[in-house]
Parts: C-alpha cells; sequence; structure tokens
C-alpha cells in the first residue's frame, strides 16, 4: 500500500466506504461504474490511464468478509468481481527449465501468480487457485488462496501446452469418491502437473471465501 494512501487513512479514519463504482471484467479491466451504468446494469467504461490503472495495482486488498477492494486514500472502494479477485494471462517460456519450457501465469496487478490447481467450470471457463509472487501490486490478506480467471483469449495457448481435454475427460469419467476426483491432474507439456476439478461457478465464492458483488450491508456470523 502506498505511504501516502497509509497517511491518509490515519488523518481521515472514518470516511465512508464506497461501493459499486469499481469493477474488475472477466479480461482483468477495472471498470468506472457511474450511477448510470449502476442503474442499467451496464458493465462501465474500462479505465485507460496507466498511473491511474498501477494506483488500483499497488492498493487492492481484501478485508476479512472476503471482500476486495481499492484503497482510495482515506476510501475504501470495494470491487464489483465478474469472476474472481484476480485474472491471469498466460505464456509459455520455453526457455524455462533447462530448456523443457514452463507456463508463466501474470495476474492484472503485474505479478506473476504461481498456479497449485486448475478448475474447468460448467461454461468452459478456466480458474486457477494459486498465490501471487513478487510485491509489484496489492496484498491479498484473504486467509483462502487466492483464486484467477484465465483470460478468454489464453484457453487456446493452454490447450497447447497441456492436456486440458484429457485431464477434462478423466475428470468425467472418474470415480465421485474423494480419492478419485483428487487424482486427477493437468499435464503441462513439460511434464509438471496440477490438481484439476471440474467446478460449478456459482460455488467458487464461497469455496474460496471472496465476495463478487460487496454490498455495504454485509455481515457474517
Amino acid at each position: 500500500m502506498d505511504e501516502i494512501v497509509r497517511q491518509a487513512m490515519a488523518k481521515w479514519p472514518n470516511v465512508p466506504h464506497c461501493y459499486g463504482w469499481l469493477a474488475l471484467d472477466r479480461r482483468g479491466q477495472w471498470r468506472m461504474r457511474d450511477d448510470a451504468a449502476q442503474a442499467a446494469g451496464a458493465p462501465g467504461d474500462p479505465i485507460r490511464h496507466a498511473a491511474l490503472v498501477a494506483f488500483i495495482a499497488r492498493n487492492y486488498a481484501c478485508d476479512d468478509a472476503g471482500r476486495w477492494y481499492f484503497q482510495n486514500g482515506p476510501q475504501r472502494v470495494y470491487v464489483s468481481l465478474a469472476y474472481a479477485p484476480f485474472v491471469v494471462r498466460l505464456t509459455w517460456d520455453a526457455a524455462a527449465n533447462g530448456g523443457r519450457g514452463a507456463p508463466v501465469l501474470t495476474d492484472q496487478l503485474g505479478r506473476v501468480f504461481v498456479p497449485q490447481a486448475c478448475l474447468l467450470d460448467e461454461d468452459g471457463n478456466v480458474a486457477f487457485v494459486g498465490a501471487a509472487s513478487g510485491a509489484q501490486g496489492g496484498v491479498a490478506s484473504s486467509e483462502k488462496a487466492p483464486l484467477a480467471l484465465l483470460h478468454d483469449h489464453d484457453i487456446d495457448l493452454l490447450t497447447q501446452v497441456s492436456d486440458l481435454a484429457q485431464a477434462f475427460e478423466v475428470a468425467q469419467t472418474s470415480d465421485d469418491t474423494a480419492d478419485a476426483k483428487g487424482a486427477v491432474r493437468l499435464h503441462w507439456r513439460n511434464g509438471d502437473a496440477l490438481p484439476f476439478a471440474t467446478v460449478h461457478a456459482g460455488t467458487l465464492p464461497q469455496t474460496y471465501g471472496f465476495e463478487r458483488n460487496p454490498q455495504a450491508d454485509v455481515s457474517r456470523t
């Protein structure tokens, strides 16, 4: 978090939180949603200003209730999530691992996202459970591992550098026991593998501890 933001929070500790005005879409774009966009249910306008995008990235965090926000000076601006708190792009580093190659996932904050599992939902969306490395972006404070949606433009690449189709087939035909489901793997071209599972998109917020549409009256017992 920027030092100037910390100072503003200390100077004005009781500024009301803001809801509904900022969104993260499925392609990792921050969108500004004014009153008209909110009333129409529209996605809002993409934020193109590079300095503002970088400012949001440095001050992006999560509260104890799993609501992600941008700390804009003294004001906490909660973010509506189209799918997940993070969106990642996939590249393949052919020179890594002594020439064996390796996948590289980079989130919308500019950080490397280290995958720990791969998920495929009922609509064909691919997501990764994992953790972000580096310190260029904001800090996740959720107790559960962050979830990142794969940018839809990179699904074709994923099928080229992994056995996604085969993993899906195995997941569909495996027994319903926990051991059988837990044994399903997504294999990368270099031989490395990740746990793989098919999921329902609607269950992900509860499973991974985040809110897609933070509201002012959210409470947890």
